[in-house]
């Protein structure tokens, strides 16, 4: 018997009302489907626009369903056509072109727009929301154009505006009414953690502000706030807020309040319509983040399907932060009051932060800042509502061994979700669908798994849970990847990356973590500075180095110690100075009340203890060239007096070591670089522990290479013997750059002499003339790229400012 099929229309293309499709379509439901969609695109996942903006993925990047799989699934699609009255009489759905389209039953799910604030100026061009893909684009074409932006409202949708316009190079402005970010999602701590941590990156910030005007002609040229003052701008975004989009069921007389008013199984005040999404209001609250939204429509999916399912009863609700190198994590409630019990830990040098909320031992809320490993987890105890145990503690505050009873609890933890319970918020993948997936299909890995359901396709935060859920199913047959990669972000090894960016032409971070598919979309500490340096060393001319990737002190140049103060290295070629400088170094010590001045054992003198705010003055008052104490290149080229003065030298050691030292400053290295040069065999410069040491004699120099002092000790090898300081150059030009193009990033020389073999770094060297003078042809043009980062810092006034001024207020 033929079953007769209804007609259901949705009228809205986006994610929670697809979503609710989605369900439907794998219930079995008996309907013919025609969906309405206002914006051109099909379905596409909006929580990703922020990767957009940063340029990580385009938008056929973020596309969830393409034309051809309404095709697949005989639905049929009207893209950039709107809905603007349901008759109820008449049955059908009225579209703006006159279409008109039966139903038997309607899903509502227009989303919401952006709110824009009803100040003087706001309709004046240059003036966007930051809700879709038109949205971005404006935002894109801006930053070409224009170098001043404001973005108002320090929210989610505000700060991953911002970031993602300073990485477009655009002067970004946060504008906050209230003096805490994200507030309706973190607390104080957790918000001032990230406002340093945004202000690290480039962002800048006017707290405590109210927008009173946008002014200019026709275009915005800034914004004049309640107190009087005023802030230039070339370009605002409005990220105050979202408002129910609620326009089509206000005209077809469907009772509205904020949202469209929905019951527990989402039905609206009109007979068999139903609203879903940021349009829809239940029990008084309406959700503006994505996995409430897959709740909803799992619960609507069911009931019109006719199967069993428990009603709507509101959602838990959490919020993870999208902006490279920061990390933010909150669910259910997160300010303290009298009446929580209050478990927190805040580790100050790691930039980390957790806390969670207790209710009569109940656990409550969470919130997490720099790890957010335990997002999934503690979002699902929040959810259930769980009873703090000991157990419970060790594992989310990380207190317990790491030994097997603590994979054995998160087994357990896994075997007790609830199979509705959704593991990939981005996607509305629940734990059944990827259960089913590995029972059904075979699968056996992560990669599979996003394949087939979507899940740790977008954020990637769900990864975790996906492959616990794995291990759960599978049992002992469960293995992960044997094959390690750099970081646990991506399969790919060094020399696989750095093959796929030579062969396919990469040339941001962002873009070889997108082509090469990295599992997380953001990368880590670990992988982020690797590529950078790769990227560096394969386009020494064109590479825009990516401070973003850098570890704290090379983004400062200058090394931060454990009180927050900083210290300042110059520059001694050869570990020589003079008395001038000498004076100037004291001067200025004395000035800005240096703690220590050290000598090192690399021939240098440490400036220890310099307050934040005073080290560009420091720098530009010493006038010295940087050190490099902070960064992975060449720091010095230590030396003995040589023949110049010692009445054993036979050689300029101090002569050579300046000029070497000349030369190769300021060149990133796969890590921090050491050299030294001996006047004589006597060895008082130390040469067989460094990187490089050079040892003059009667008939001209001896090279040794892959020397160390540090953690792992280790005698140099002896290389080769030239007669000529030319020929010195360009064996230490060859071997520099051969270790530049072949070691692994944080990878000594020490240890890249082991593994590439002596024997072999000699055949490529010395027993191959050609080969020899290209690799020094390649690092002379590497050098030419070069310029000292103190001086470039003291002249760009606003990274100069984002890095140190600010620390004063």
């Amino acid at each position: 018997m033929r079953v007769e099929r209804k007609q259901l229309v949705l009228i809205g293309n986006g994610m929670a009302g697809v979503g609710t499709i989605e369900q439907i379509l794998k219930l079995g439901g008996a309907y013919d489907i025609t969906i309405f969609g206002s914006e051109p695109h099909p379905n596409y996942n909006r929580i990703m626009l922020s990767y957009v903006l940063e340029g990580s993925k385009s938008i056929e990047d973020i596309i969830l369903n393409d034309r051809q799989w309404y095709a697949d699934n005989n639905i049929t699609l009207h893209t950039g056509t709107t809905v603007v009255k349901i008759d109820e009489e008449a049955r059908q759905v009225i579209a703006d072109n006159g279409l008109a389209v039966p139903y038997d039953k309607v899903i509502i799910a227009t989303g919401s727009n952006s709110f824009i604030l009803p100040v003087p100026g706001s309709t004046k061009e240059g003036v966007v929301g930051f809700r879709d893909i038109a949205d971005c684009d404006a935002m894109l074409a801006a930053a070409k154009q224009y170098r001043t932006a404001a973005v108002i409202g320090g929210g989610l949708l505000g700060l991953e505006a911002a970031k993602g316009l300073v990485n477009l190079g655009m002067d970004v402005t946060v504008v906050h009414l209230l003096e805490d970010l994200m507030e309706r999602q973190l607390d104080h701590t957790a918000s001032s953690m990230l406002q340093a941590e945004l202000t690290r990156q480039g962002v800048k910030f006017a707290m405590g502000k109210q927008t009173a005007e946008l002014t200019g002609d026709e275009r915005v040229n800034g914004l004049r706030f309640s107190d009087g003052s005023e802030l230039q701008a070339d370009f605002v975004v409005m990220a105050v807020g979202i408002k129910p989009n609620t326009q089509l069921a206000k005209d077809s007389g469907i009772t509205v309040n904020r949202g469209i008013v929905v019951d527990d199984y989402l039905q609206t005040s009109m007979e068999n319509v139903y609203s879903v999404g940021e349009c829809t209001e239940h029990r008084g609250t309406c959700y503006g983040l994505v996995a409430p939204l897959f709740e909803q429509g799992m619960v609507l999916a069911k009931h019109l399907c006719g199967a069993a399912t428990q009603p709507y009863e509101g959602s838990v609700v959490s919020t993870k932060l999208k902006i490279s190198g920061v990390d933010v994590f909150s669910a259910g409630e997160f300010t303290d009051t009298p009446e929580h019990t209050v478990i927190s830990a805040k580790d100050e040098w790691k930039r980390t932060y957790k806390k969670i909320l207790l209710k009569n031992n109940v656990i409550v809320g969470a919130v997490l800042f720099g790890d957010v490993t335990e997002s999934a987890n503690l979002q699902k105890l929040v959810k259930q509502g769980t009873e703090m145990t000991d157990d419970i503690y060790s594992e989310v505050m990380g207190t317990g061994c790491c030994g097997g009873g603590g994979n054995a609890k998160k087994g357990m933890s896994v075997e007790a979700m609830a199979d509705e319970e959704i593991v990939c918020g981005c996607n509305g993948v629940t734990k059944k669908a990827i259960v089913d997936a590995v029972t059904e299909n075979g699968f056996t890995t992560v990669d599979e798994i996003k394949a087939c359901t979507g899940a740790t396709r977008s954020c990637g935060g769900c990864k975790p849970v996906v492959e616990q859920i794995l291990q759960f199913v599978l049992g002992d047959s469960f293995k992960e990847s044997a094959k390690a990669g750099i970081c646990g972000c991506t399969p790919l090894s060094r020399d696989e990356i750095v093959a796929e960016i030579t062969a396919k032409g990469l040339r941001t971070t962002k873009e070889v973590m997108n082509v090469l598919e990295w599992k997380q979309p953001e990368g880590c500490s670990k992988c982020r500075p690797a590529v950078n340096y790769y990227l560096g060393m394969i386009y020494p001319d064109t590479h825009e180095d990516e401070k973003e990737s850098r570890f704290v002190n090379e983004r400062m140049s200058a090394n931060i110690q454990k009180d927050g103060t900083f210290t300042v290295v110059p520059r001694m070629y050869g570990g020589v100075t003079t008395p001038e400088d000498l004076k100037r170094i004291a001067d200025v010590s004395l000035k800005y009340d240096v703690k220590v001045v050290k000598v090192t054992g690399g021939q240098r003198l440490d400036l220890i203890g310099v307050k934040k705010e005073d080290v560009p003055k420091v720098w530009e008052e010493l006038d010295m060239p940087s050190g490099y104490a902070y960064a992975k290149s060449l720091r010095t080229v230590k030396t003995c007096v040589g023949n110049q003065f010692c009445r054993f030298g036979t050689q300029d050691s101090m002569g050579v070591g300046a000029m070497l030292e000349r030369k190769y400053e300021r060149l990133d290295f796969p890590a921090k670089f050491k050299m030294a040069v001996n006047g004589c065999p006597r060895n008082c410069a130390e040469s067989c522990t460094k990187d490089i040491g050079i040892v003059g004699n009667d008939g001209g120099w001896e090279v040794f290479i892959g020397g160390n002092g540090g953690i792992k000790p280790r005698i140099a090898d002896a290389f080769c013997k030239v007669k000529t300081d030319e020929e010195l150059v360009e064996v230490c030009s060859a071997v520099m750059q051969f270790y530049r193009e072949t070691g692994n990033y944080l990878e000594r020389t020490s240890e890249w002499v082991e593994r590439m073999g002596l024997e072999q770094i000699q055949n490529v060297i010395l027993n191959n003339e050609e080969n020899r003078k290209e690799l020094a042809a390649r690092i002379d043009f590497a050098l030419a790229q070069v310029s000292d980062p103190w001086k470039k810092m003291l002249k760009e006034e606003d990274t100069r400012s984002a890095l140190f001024e600010k620390a004063q207020h």
